[in-house]
């Protein structure tokens, strides 16, 4: 009972386009993110899902629900699908972090597992466990089903490395565009990787930038 789960990322918002680290600062989509989201909707049109989660962030709903309207399915929230907490980096482009915070701006980097950013922010690890509890939990509740998950960059950057193994600190080596399509699978014991950053459907789509 293999259960088989769409992640989409968000569509574009301004803050993509600016460089500028989001988190939980909840920004809505640009006119091109709004484009990307119907783009996604119409190339799912048909695909049968038997349940759809989605972070609570209005970037994230938005996405969800161009989704919804084609395939019939009603998202449930889940607010554990939320962007990995930046603390005082949200708000900031990344040159601007860079500047104030060299040093937290090294771990960030390097991806230092158990650095913790000032003002709030979440580490890795404590980033990683919440994603993957939440993903458990969808995968164990709906075995032999399609689901949909729509999410966030960094969120994706988690699945990935779960289905394939990656560790945390490994650099990053796939993409994670805006409103791409990304399939993993959970088989009750073990994750896999289906399939990664399906785009064929947009006309444009920028990259989730390494860390965020």
């Amino acid at each position: 009972m293999i259960t088989r789960i769409c992640l989409v990322r968000h569509g574009e918002t301004a803050w993509n386009a600016e460089r500028r680290l989001q988190g939980h600062i909840d920004i809505s989509l640009n006119e091109t993110g709004l484009a990307q989201a119907n783009a996604t909707a119409i190339n799912l049109t048909g695909q049968r899902f038997a349940a759809a989660y989605v972070s609570d962030l209005l970037r994230a709903r938005q996405t969800a629900d161009a989704i919804a309207k084609r395939c019939a399915v009603v998202p449930n929230i889940d607010v554990r699908l939320r962007e990995r907490h930046y603390g005082s980096f949200q708000a900031l482009t990344y040159d601007e972090a860079r500047q104030r915070f060299p040093q937290d701006y090294a771990h960030f980097e390097k991806r230092t597992p158990d650095y913790v950013f000032p003002g709030g922010g979440e580490s890795l690890r404590q980033f990683s466990a919440r994603i993957h509890a939440v993903l458990h939990d969808i995968g164990e509740s709906h075995r032999g089903d399609i689901v949909l998950v729509v999410t966030h960059g960094g969120v994706l950057d988690i699945a990935h490395r779960l289905a394939t193994g990656k560790p945390l600190d490994a650099p990053r080596d796939f993409t994670i565009p805006n409103a791409a399509l990304n399939w993993i699978a959970w088989d009750g014991s073990a994750w896999s990787l289906i399939a990664w950053a399906e785009q064929a459907h947009l006309k444009q789509a920028l990259d989730e930038l390494p860390n965020a």
